[in-house]
């Protein structure tokens, strides 16, 4: 059985030396942060592109378009995985934020519904391509001892992004364009300054000359059990992440609470997110990567089922739906971090982009399911439940991947055999 886990001690040690550079970790947080912009831009501007019949865009429209965003983005995060471990990190994302931003400045210019369709598609393959190059990136940068903490540090990015394009749409709708060209013109600029101050990846070009072998590995009988669970643990998790995102403020509403209160929760949701990713690496740099996300899953679904009950003190749901969001959005990400510790450099960019692409599925069936219980108008209480089954699923999932240090010691124990004559 060929490298699967990280066979990095030797090479990836030179990593440390790129420790003395803050650009990689910056500009990796940055382009996480393209996408957190992306998606929220797209939501906040749906409402006004109905409400005003822009380009003849309706409700099945809009349902058109955000399906295809997400569809291009799990493609290009599926496809990016192999170019990126045969051609380096850093072409294939200067690349992929080229491609996002060229198009998503053009969107504004689309005729038609369809045509906006088109180009979010095409968008969606370069955002989909740079969340797993940049968290691979990310992670081979820093020692192995703070690769988890890497993970979330950089998703952090997201949710800022998230942040930037609430506010900047709260001042320019219904001018929406406005959002996009935004959005495009950060990430060419972007371009440049990646192009000067970005290196490769260290641990990529010491593993070039292992990464046909390599790459057969990923798929081995020994190693299935961790492939089959991060892929249906980032399907439950980005499922939660988005199905909560899209649906929570309607949820708490059905619950009684009022809009400006609802809307307050999910913002409140969030900041909790930011608080999660901060401690969750920590944590599990220091207490083993499978542990803490068995933990953080099984939290999630009891405080998920927790708000299937109505509170009547407001500081009370809001400290619950805080709490939640240190531990459902973290969740996904220590998955990401899961597989920067255990697969090796040759296949790693893969590993964590089909993690990714499988995880868009979810992102895609969460807010389908938990909108057909809000049309049935059984949605409270019983989105909350099928939530916290969604992350009891979750941990099952983790649950059968073995513990990462368990891999790397099969795996040396492997190399030393096959180094005996």
């Amino acid at each position: 059985m060929s490298s699967f886990t990280s066979r990095a001690t030797g090479s990836e040690n030179t990593q440390q030396r790129a420790g003395a550079s803050a650009w990689p970790s910056v500009l990796c947080w940055v382009t996480v942060m393209l996408e957190g912009f992306d998606l929220v831009a797209l939501g906040a501007i749906i409402p006004t592109l109905i409400k005003d019949g822009h380009m003849g865009f309706d409700k099945g429209g809009a349902t058109l378009v955000a399906t295809v965003s997400l569809i291009g983005v799990a493609i290009g995060a599926a496809a990016v995985g192999p170019i990126a471990d045969r051609i380096g990190r850093r072409l294939v994302l200067i690349g992929s934020i080229f491609l996002f931003s060229v198009f998503t400045l053009v969107i504004p210019l689309a005729g038609s519904v369809e045509i906006f369709a088109v180009f979010r598609l095409i968008a969606g393959l370069g955002l989909g391509a740079c969340m797993p190059t940049a968290l691979t990136l990310m992670a081979e940068h820093l020692p192995e001892s703070k690769r988890s903490h890497s993970s979330t540090l950089t998703m952090t990015g997201y949710h800022a992004g998230a942040v930037v394009a609430s506010l900047v749409a709260l001042a320019v709708v219904p001018n929406w364009q406005l959002l996009f060209y935004l959005g495009g013109v950060i990430g060419l600029l972007v371009v440049p300054v990646m192009w000067f101050k970005l290196p490769e990846s260290e641990a990529f070009l010491a593993s070039r000359e292992k990464e046909d072998a390599a790459r057969a590995s990923l798929f081995q009988p020994g190693h299935r059990k961790a492939i089959v669970g991060v892929w249906i643990g980032s399907f439950m998790g980005l499922l939660l992440v988005y199905g909560l995102n899209t649906w929570l403020p309607q949820l708490m509403r059905e619950a009684g609470y009022g809009v400006a209160s609802s809307i307050t929760m999910l913002f409140v949701l969030n900041a909790g997110a930011v608080a999660g990713l901060l401690l969750a690496g920590s944590i599990a740099d220091r207490r083993g990567v499978k542990p803490t996300i068995l933990l953080w899953f099984g939290v999630s679904a009891a405080l998920l089922a927790l708000l299937s009950v109505q509170m009547k003190s407001p500081w009370l749901v809001n400290l619950v739906i805080f709490i939640t969001g240190i531990f459902v959005f973290s969740a996904m990400v220590l998955i990401y971090a899961y597989i920067a510790h255990t697969f090796a450099p040759e296949v790693r960019n893969t590993a964590i982009g089909l993690a990714s692409a499988v995880g868009r599925l979810g992102a895609i069936v969460g807010p389908l399911v938990t909108g057909a219980l809000v049309t049935a108008g059984i949605a409270y209480p019983w989105g909350f439940y099928f939530f916290a089954a969604v992350a009891v699923l979750g941990l099952l999932a983790i649950v059968m991947v073995p513990h990462e240090q368990v891999l790397k010691n099969t795996e040396s124990q492997q190399e030393a055999a096959r180094a005996q004559p």
